[in-house]
């Protein structure tokens, strides 16, 4: 073997691994804050507390408990302009960052899953069916999902679907590219030489086929996602005010951010963070699914 072949793809490894390892970890911890954020020294993290309002990281408050008792609450992000407490506030936002990432990704590759084998088999719907999903990617992924939430009442479920719309036209387009390049293939003809109906030649030969781009983007639409809820509750049209999410968290500390940063830069870190991990964890995906000549489907 020619010895300046083999430690290009060395050379590589060595330093994407640590990336990769970097980033399972990062979405490891996430997950775990986000079911074990009542154990982890958390209070209500819709309790008010007007005596305690925009204090430092480390700054000690006393609550009477329910029994009546007297407890001293440290709030280790400090507390937020209505004395709430920024570190329960952050781990429970975890909850909701991840939740819609996740639900976002599986049901857009799901519907756009269905829609793309359907499109890129049958070409009369594919016609109606592509004008249709063009017409919606005209549309930016922002202001379609403002346009779906102030249609609605705020609520976890009317964001996630106000996510999922623009995320669907990008999925179904991956799948009917996928379609199109493996139909021509001979195990295809074969399968319906033998008698194969064209829904089980799909879901046998063809659909397979696409799981490989489809993990690789379902990273991205998860990260895209976390980011646009952080958006949309920033700006006041996601969830509801008291609803501890990532971006409710930077919406209220954004009017005093000059005088008490901590109430945005906490939350602020840890989107960056959990999206970054999820894009350095689909850049790895990407490197396992696509060989080298194989066709990019993500731009057909």
């Amino acid at each position: 073997m020619d010895a300046d072949v083999a430690p290009a793809p060395l050379r590589r490894a060595a330093w994407r691994r640590p990336a990769l390892l970097f980033a399972c970890a990062v979405l490891a911890a996430m997950a775990f804050v986000a079911l074990a954020a009542p154990w982890l020294g958390t209070v209500d993290p819709r309790a008010i507390d007007p005596g305690a309002r925009n204090r430092p990281p480390g700054y000690v408050s006393e609550q009477r408990a329910d029994d009546g008792r007297v407890v001293r609450v440290v709030h280790r992000m400090g507390t937020d302009s209505l004395g709430r407490d920024v570190y329960s506030r952050t781990l429970y936002g975890a909850r909701v960052s991840l939740a819609v990432g996740a639900s976002v990704a599986i049901v857009a590759l799901a519907i756009g899953l269905v829609l793309g084998l359907v499109a890129g088999w049958n070409r009369w719907i594919d016609a109606v069916l592509m004008r249709v999903m063009d017409g919606l990617m005209a549309i930016p992924a922002v202001l379609l999902a403002l346009a779906v939430v102030a249609l609605t009442h705020a609520g976890l479920v009317a964001v996630i679907v106000a996510i999922v719309l623009p995320e669907i036209p990008r999925t179904t387009r991956l799948v009917r590219a996928v379609v199109l390049a493996t139909r021509p293939e001979p195990y295809v003809d074969a399968a319906l030489a033998l008698g194969a109906s064209p829904a089980r030649v799909l879901a046998r030969h063809v659909a397979p086929a696409a799981f490989g781009p489809l993990a690789v983007h379902g990273s991205y639409v998860a990260a895209s996602a976390i980011l646009i809820e952080a958006i949309l509750s920033f700006l006041g049209v996601g969830l509801s005010p008291e609803t501890p999410s990532w971006g409710n968290v930077m919406a209220d500390g954004r009017a005093l951010f000059r005088l008490y940063p901590h109430t945005i830069l906490f939350p602020g870190a840890l989107v960056a963070l959990t999206v970054l991990a999820v894009n350095v964890l689909g850049d790895a995906l990407a490197e396992r699914w696509q060989q080298p000549g194989s066709a990019d489907y993500s731009t057909t």
